[in-house]
């Protein structure tokens, strides 16, 4: 067994548990929007973490990170911007607009002050900082590439001193790329699926309905 402590409460699990997994362990209970375990959605477990001996506090998602012994962990909470960008894919009718449309949309992107925290606190180790550039650029190819792995945690947006939405932007150059481009095959296999009724979709369950 492993001894750490979330949320302040010394907590026991198996050596071999995740931090969310040791969570649940201890008798808590996920509400909606915590962690991807039946709820929530991926990103949302994102977590501040102080392993024993050291004194840097590193961010994790709680969903992959293995527990230590003398591990210190607090989630962090959701938030949601006081500005959010409102665009519709469908009025980019081709990719020569792609270009303004970044300028319009995310201006304050070219303001990056290459300070690389976006990068420290991201979970996944992606280049954020480069993507946002290559965003700016116009080199969408390779931006969409840098955020492939992104799961929307939004922890670069909070260290952005520029009130950049790096995870955002990337996932805007994703859904513009697809727009743009033939479907992904499975893509289409799957969207048949629901309109054959072969695959059953529960609107009615946690986390299924977007935030209004």
């Amino acid at each position: 067994m492993v001894c750490l402590s979330i949320e302040g409460r010394q907590v026991e699990a198996p050596a071999n548990c995740s931090i969310l997994q040791a969570f649940v362990h201890a008798g808590e209970t996920l509400v909606e929007g915590v962690g991807c375990m039946g709820q929530g959605v991926c990103g949302s477990c994102r977590v501040m973490v102080r392993r024993s001996g050291e004194q840097e506090v590193k961010t994790e998602l709680a969903c992959e990170t293995l527990i230590e012994d003398g591990m210190q962990v607090a989630f962090l909470d959701y938030f949601t911007a006081s500005a959010r960008h409102v665009y519709r894919i469908e009025d980019i009718r081709d990719s020569w607009q792609t270009l303004r449309a970044i300028s319009e949309i995310f201006p304050e992107a070219s303001h990056c002050r290459h300070c690389n925290g976006c990068d420290r606190a991201c979970p996944k180790g992606l280049e954020v900082q480069r993507g946002v550039n290559l965003a700016v650029d116009g080199k969408l190819a390779a931006s969409s590439e840098v955020f492939d792995e992104c799961v929307m945690c939004n922890l670069c947006t909070l260290a952005c001193p520029e009130h950049i939405r790096p995870n955002h932007l990337g996932l805007f150059v994703r859904r513009t790329i697809a727009a743009l481009s033939l479907r992904p095959a499975n893509l289409m296999r799957r969207l048949q699926q629901i309109e054959s009724g072969e695959m059953k979709i529960d609107f009615d369950a946690p986390g299924a309905q977007p935030p209004r």
